[in-house]
């Protein structure tokens, strides 16, 4: 079948009244999630999945739901960072420079509109980009044996710090923490127990949700609880909405850079290791150096500099899509979570997802069309509304997530040992975040750990113990200088391209 008829059968999945429901509920609550700052993406699709598995959704309108919140958060995460220079979430870091300085000037309404415009066209053609590019990836399904398997989830863990990465020791930690996680419970092989300490919840292993929903959303309930904020803001703070849609005028000068955005971010996305961060950075540093050289106008409320950024991060956030889909390696922290929700459904990532699942991956491929269309029309006449929701104070919104946390799990588990298990990961989640130890690495650790175990030890038993199976096939040796690329480069620029970032966020604290 050609791709448009499987984008058809995804359609006929995703059109229905449950799904449609989904969706929508999904962009909602994302949109709010994301306008929280604190939260973001990551978190706001942890916090959800208890609710998707307790309701017994099926495969498709599970990941329907947790996709929407995705693609929701990432268009919430602008409202903050346009009316109070805050931004929800990193990537929309870039957001704050230009958007800030027009909500100053009234302008509020308008930059809002305008980045959802944005988001919707980056969103909308990363979507394309992710039809059009993943199948390809497909091909190269007979290519892989177990041995190019180990080496694709090393690429994985070494490129997961990300390019603006300051410490890859950290990363490497995280991601050994995560994989000695895994090694706990029965051997796959000879049904031995490993670091199970005779008790007989560990026999069958760390159920990764558990961990997921502990690392993420409890974490920022301790986080809270230390710090004791309040995070109530009072009305006059936000700017106040009025005129809404941009004029004409300022969405034709937009269109170029739009357009220049929404590449730069879907490439972005699909590097291994880069995600929105790096495609809203980009994105907007290309369109300075493009239409501002002289800096005249960035920074003091330019429009452009608020499209730029928004079509690069949700164009990154589609392009994050592909690698998980297609060779499950995650582009991003979020696209990780997402891949926990796929193993949790018995669903496996890879070259030859599009051929097992094909009613799961077009569906959802068709959701996403769906959703984005979906928040376009939610957000422009909603605009009002969501801000409203940076009005509720964080001793409200946290034990609110620590509820949804808690009945979620024990509805789906039925054992308090999970709940205390998972309060665990919680507080482990907020050392590590006091260590500034990336927590993503650690969730990867844990869902990729045992297929990592598996497929080497598969390698090693067809070669008969040589451990040059690794390097065997030119397609190992193309993954090991990925892999070992996205591990070294971080070091050598990755200070230099995050201090740049941070110099840009605050130029315009400078300048005004």
């Amino acid at each position: 079948m050609d791709i448009l008829s499987l984008l058809a059968n995804g359609f006929a999945v995703a059109l229905t009244p449950q799904n449609l429901m989904l969706a929508f509920l999904g962009c909602f609550l994302g949109t709010l999630m994301g306008a929280l700052p604190g939260l973001g993406p990551a978190n706001g699709v942890a916090i959800l999945i208890p609710i998707a598995f307790s309701l017994g959704l099926g495969p498709t309108p599970s990941l329907i739901l947790l996709t929407s919140v995705y693609y929701g958060a990432m268009y919430g995460g602008r409202i903050s960072s346009i009316l109070l220079n805050i931004p929800g979430d990193e990537p929309a870091m870039m957001t704050c420079i230009d958007g800030y300085p027009m909500a100053q000037q009234g302008k509020a309404g308008q930059a809002l509109s305008l980045s959802g415009i944005a988001s919707f066209v980056g969103a909308f053609f990363a979507t394309c980009g992710l039809v059009m590019l993943a199948p390809q990836l497909v091909k190269i399904a007979l290519l892989f044996g177990p041995a190019e398997y180990f080496v694709l989830f090393t690429v994985a863990f070494a490129t997961l710090g990300g390019i603006t990465s300051t410490n890859q020791a950290k990363s490497a930690f995280a991601a050994a923490l995560g994989l000695g996680i895994a090694m706990i419970g029965s051997d796959s092989q000879t049904g031995s127990q490993r670091f199970t300490f005779d008790h007989i919840h560990l026999y069958d292993g760390i159920d990764f949700l558990i961990a997921i929903v502990g690392l993420f959303a409890l974490s920022e309930v301790f986080i809270f609880l230390e710090h004791h904020r309040s995070g109530s803001v009072t009305s006059s703070n936000v700017p106040k909405v009025t005129k809404i849609l941009p004029d004409l005028k300022m969405l034709k000068s937009c269109i170029p850079t739009i357009t220049r955005g929404t590449g730069l971010g879907f490439f972005a996305g699909v590097l291994p290791g880069a995600g929105a961060s790096l495609g809203s950075f980009l994105a907007y540093s290309l369109e300075k150096q493009t239409v501002d050289r002289d800096g005249k106008t960035f920074g003091k409320g330019d429009p452009r500099g608020v499209a730029a950024p928004e079509a690069g991060n949700n164009a990154a956030s589609g392009g994050a899509l592909v690698p998980m889909l297609a060779l499950g390696v995650p582009g991003s922290g979020t696209t990780a979570v997402l891949l926990a929700v796929l193993l949790q459904l018995n669903i496996t990532p890879g070259p030859l997802l599009f051929t097992k699942n094909p009613d799961v991956v077009w569906g959802l491929i068709a959701a996403l069309f769906i959703a984005n269309f979906m928040l376009l029309a939610m957000n422009i006449p909603l605009v009002s509304l969501f801000t409203r929701v940076l009005l509720v104070p964080t001793r409200i919104l946290m034990p609110v997530v620590a509820m949804i946390s808690f009945v979620g799990i024990y509805s789906i588990t039925g054992s308090t040992f999970d709940v205390m298990l998972m309060v665990g990961f919680g507080l482990a989640g907020w050392l590590l975040r006091k260590l500034e130890v990336p927590l993503v690495p650690v969730i990867l650790g844990i869902l990729l750990g045992n297929q990592m175990e598996v497929n080497m030890r598969r390698a090693m038993t067809i070669s008969d113990g040589e451990w040059s199976v690794f390097v065997g096939s030119p397609l190992a040796i193309v993954l090991w200088i990925i892999a070992i690329a996205g591990f070294v480069l971080p070091m050598l620029y990755g200070r230099k391209v995050k201090a740049r970032m941070e110099a840009a966020s605050k130029e315009e604290i400078v300048k005004n």
